[in-house]
């Protein structure tokens, strides 16, 4: 009994790792040379390495029996650098900050909206208040985008007095609007 007592007991994690450890030393510049065959990349060879390493682990770690595990290793692999390969994110890669930093936004910022739905409420606003006349011929300009001449067609006058009419109500639309404080667009 003396002689048990003296043994040191290894436990089912000790082996797993003395086995993990001897394993690793006699198959991993393999499997790194496969994963860099198939990618050419030895940043991506070592990840590889890693990921079969770990998922090695796991399946010792669940008591999966793994009868022969350099198969194994090799095949497990090759399959990441192929799954490595198709990844959009390795085909596509990354962007420096610096680059994305000068993308716009599809949509405007909520900020600038808001003051945009404001300042549109208020022209709204103004305008319910200003003569048929001076609304007709900026909504005709500036809401249906209509030319000088189809302007002058559809109100009967010469395009000289649309351009005249225009200005006018321009002007008009202006002072009410800075009057209610409502600053001009840059």
């Amino acid at each position: 009994m003396p002689d048990e007592l003296m043994k040191p007991k290894l436990r089912k994690a000790d082996i797993h790792r003395t086995e993990f450890e001897a394993l690793y030393a006699v198959h991993s510049r393999e499997v790194w040379a496969l994963a860099y065959a198939r990618r050419l990349d030895a940043s991506a060879a070592n990840d590889i390495v890693q990921e079969v390493f770990l998922k090695f682990w796991k399946q010792l770690e669940a008591n999966q029996t793994i009868l022969n595990p350099r198969a194994w290793l090799l095949r497990v692999a090759r399959n990441l650098a192929e799954d490595y390969a198709k990844s959009s994110f390795r085909r596509h890669g990354t962007q420096p900050a610096e680059l994305l930093w000068g993308l716009q936004a599809h949509d405007e910022l909520p900020l600038v909206k808001m003051e945009r739905a404001e300042a549109f409420a208020q022209i709204r606003a103004i305008l319910d208040e200003m003569p048929t006349a001076d609304r007709e011929i900026l909504t005709l300009r500036y809401a249906f985008d209509y030319e000088t001449a189809a302007i002058a067609e559809i109100l009967g006058v010469e395009s000289s007095a649309v351009y005249m009419r225009l200005s006018r109500a321009r002007q008009r639309l202006a002072e009410r609007l800075s009057a209610a404080g409502v600053k001009p667009q840059p």
